[in-house]
C-alpha cells in the first residue's frame, strides 16, 4: 500500500508543479518583457507575441525593459504598432544601470504610455541608419554615438530624415512628451542621460528598480482607447515573460552570419548531390538549409545585387570545373563571390553585417575546391587514353587451369585463354605480350614459379 502511495505521489508531483506554474502566470498582473540587444525579427516576434499572451492572460500592465543599441526599422515599427494597438497600459523602462535606448530604442520608448529610466542610463542618437544608399553614409544610433552625422543633402536623404522626424514627433505628441528634443535626436543624433531626460520632459519617471517604478506609477491616469484608466500598481506581482524556443530559433537563423552559412551549405549540398546523384544526404541537407536561409533573408535587409553576385560567383566556379578555361571563369567567380558577400547585407548596422573573416574563409574554401577540381581534370587529360582490352598488355597473370591442350590464366578476376612459346605449368606467373581476339599471348616470367 505504501508503494502505491509513493507511485501516485510521483505521478501527481509534475502535474502539481505545472498547475502551480500556470497559476503563477495566470495571477501575475504585470508582464515584464525584455527588449535586449539589437532589435531585429526575433526581438519583434518575442515582444509582439508576449504582448498578445499578456492580453490573453488579462494582465493589468506590460513592462518593456529596454537595453538596445538600435536595430532594424521594420522590426521597430512592427513593435510600435503592437504597442499602439494594445488595450493594456505599456511602460517603457530603460534598465538596468548602464543600459541605453539608442536609435530604435528611443522610438520604442516614445511609443509607450509611460517612459521611465534607471539612473545611469541614456537614450537618443535616433538618426536613421541609411539602407541601400552609400551616399548617406553611417549615422549614429547603431551603437556608435560618437560619430557626427552627415548633413542630409540629396532628396533621398531628406526624405528619410524627414520621415523619421515626423514619425517620432507623432509619437511624442500622442504621449505628451518633448517633441522638440525628439526632432533634435533624429536630425543631430543628440543623446540624454536619465536625469536630463527627466528634466527635459522626454521621460515621465526615473526609478531604480521595477518595484520602485510600480510604486511611483501608482495612481497615474492614462488615456487608452478613449477611456481614462487609473493605475493601481502598488501591490501587483511581476511575471518575467521568458524567450521561448521559437524566438530563440528565429534569433539564430536571422543572424546574418548564420543565414549566410546556411545559404552556402544549401548551395554546395545541392551541387554535390548533382555530382553524385543517389546518395541523398547532401541533397536533403542542402535543400533544408537553403529553404531556412531564404526564410531568414525574407526578414533581413539583404541586397539582391549582392545575392546575385554570390550566385554568379558560385556558378562561374562550377563552370570552371566542367569546362576549364585556364582559371578565367574560376578567378572571376571568386571575385564575384567576395564582392557579393560584402554587399549582401543592405544596412550599415554593425549587428547585421557579415564577418569579413567568414567571407574570406568561404572564398578560400571555394577557391580550394576549384583548384582541386582543376588538378583532377588536368591529371585525367594527361593520362593515356585506353579502351577495350588494350590495358591488359603488360599485366601479370597466374596459370590456373591446364587441360585438353588448353591453358587458362586468371587476370582481372577472369579466366583467359592463353598461349605461350614455352611450356606452362600450374601456378606459373606470366606476362601479357599481345592479344589475339580473346586469346592472350603470354611469356613466362623469369624465375618460373
Amino acid at each position: 500500500m505504501g508503494m502505491d502511495v509513493r507511485m501516485i505521489y510521483r505521478l501527481l508531483l509534475p502535474l502539481v508543479l505545472l498547475f502551480a506554474l500556470s497559476s503563477q502566470t495566470a495571477t501575475a498582473q504585470v508582464w515584464l518583457i525584455d527588449v535586449e540587444g539589437a532589435i531585429g525579427p526575433a526581438t519583434a516576434d518575442h515582444v509582439i507575441r508576449g504582448m498578445e499572451d499578456a492580453q490573453a492572460a488579462a494582465a493589468e500592465l506590460i513592462l518593456l525593459r529596454i537595453d538596445t543599441p538600435g536595430g532594424l526599422d521594420t522590426s521597430m515599427r512592427a513593435m510600435i504598432k503592437s504597442i499602439l494597438a494594445t488595450s493594456i497600459p505599456v511602460i517603457g523602462y530603460v534598465s538596468p544601470s548602464g543600459a541605453r535606448a539608442a536609435s530604435a530604442g528611443t522610438y520604442l520608448l516614445y511609443a509607450t504610455h509611460i517612459a521611465a529610466m534607471s539612473p545611469g542610463t541614456n537614450l537618443g542618437a535616433a538618426t536613421p541608419v541609411q539602407i541601400g544608399s552609400p551616399g548617406l553614409g553611417k549615422f549614429p544610433g547603431a551603437g556608435d554615438e560618437d560619430e557626427t552625422p552627415p548633413l542630409a543633402g540629396t532628396a533621398m536623404e531628406k526624405k528619410i530624415v524627414n520621415d523619421a522626424v515626423a514619425y517620432i514627433q507623432s509619437l511624442a505628441q500622442l504621449r505628451g512628451r518633448n517633441s522638440q528634443w525628439a526632432e533634435k535626436a533624429v536630425r543631430e543624433g543628440a543623446s540624454l542621460s536619465a536625469e536630463d531626460a527627466l528634466k527635459a520632459g522626454v521621460i515621465d519617471i526615473m526609478a531604480g528598480s521595477a518595484e520602485d517604478l510600480l510604486q511611483q506609477v501608482h495612481g497615474f491616469e492614462l488615456e487608452i482607447n478613449d477611456e481614462t484608466v487609473t493605475l493601481q500598481t502598488s501591490e501587483l506581482s511581476i511575471y518575467n515573460h521568458p524567450i521561448d524556443w521559437r524566438s530563440q530559433f528565429l534569433a539564430v537563423i536571422t543572424d546574418p552570419n548564420i543565414a549566410y552559412v546556411l545559404m552556402l551549405v544549401g548551395i554546395y549540398g545541392l551541387i554535390i548531390e548533382f555530382y553524385n546523384p543517389g546518395f541523398g544526404l547532401p541533397g536533403v541537407l542542402g535543400a533544408v538549409s537553403l529553404l531556412v536561409a531564404l526564410y531568414a533573408f525574407q526578414v533581413l535587409p539583404i541586397s539582391y545585387a549582392g545575392l546575385g553576385l554570390i550566385l554568379l560567383g558560385i556558378g562561374l566556379m562550377t563552370a570552371e570545373a566542367f569546362a576549364p578555361s585556364f582559371g578565367i571563369l574560376g578567378l572571376g567567380g571568386v571575385v564575384a563571390f567576395v564582392i557579393g558577400s560584402v554587399m549582401l547585407m543592405d544596412t550599415d548596422l554593425p549587428a547585421y553585417q557579415l564577418a569579413l573573416p567568414m567571407i574570406l574563409a568561404f572564398a578560400a574554401f571555394s577557391a580550394g575546391l576549384l583548384i582541386l577540381a582543376m588538378r583532377m581534370i588536368l591529371r585525367v587529360r594527361r593520362r593515356e587514353s585506353v579502351s577495350g582490352t588494350a590495358h591488359l598488355i603488360g599485366e601479370q597473370a597466374i596459370v590456373e587451369v591446364i587441360g585438353n591442350g588448353d591453358t587458362f590464366a586468371r587476370l582481372d578476376g577472369e579466366l583467359w585463354h592463353v598461349r605461350s612459346d614455352c611450356d606452362l605449368r600450374l601456378e606459373d606467373k606470366v606476362t601479357v605480350d599481345a592479344i589475339d581476339g580473346l586469346i592472350l599471348q603470354v611469356s613466362k616470367n623469369n624465375g618460373g614459379n
